[in-house]
């Protein structure tokens, strides 16, 4: 994996991963907190496929700048939607106005480019 991008992605889930564990065990000890369960559960979702694209990359098993693209639109989408869930918990206020839908829109973006690397042709 000598690809800085697929470095970064590797090190992005890792970040999933510990933050989604993190809200994991605050919403376990904070009275009434669905929103931030919900984040925890998007990061821990996503940190694994994150490392999968970073593979699939590295590997050219898919096509790797499309699934490079999809992989950052995930990571980003992550951190719209799971921090602006996490701040209104944590802080009772938003990321930004309209943070989470925007999260949720690149994560279906990225969702949907992972599908488009997996059906374009790879060239060797």
């Amino acid at each position: 994996m000598a690809d800085p991008a697929d470095r970064a992605l590797v090190v992005l889930a890792a970040l999933a991963g510990v933050l989604g564990v993190a809200l994991a065990a605050a919403a376990a000890h904070l009275d009434n907190a669905p929103s931030l369960l919900t984040a925890a559960q998007f990061l821990l979702f996503h940190a694994p496929a994150l490392l999968g694209l970073a593979a699939l990359a590295a590997g050219a098993r898919t096509h790797p700048a499309v699934t490079r693209g999809a992989a950052f639109a995930l990571a980003l989408g992550l951190a719209l939607f799971s921090g602006d869930l996490a701040l209104r918990a944590l802080a009772q206020r938003p990321l930004f106005p309209m943070a989470a839908p925007a999260g949720g829109l690149l994560l279906m973006l990225g969702w949907a480019l992972t599908a488009v690397a997996a059906v374009w042709p790879v060239r060797r």
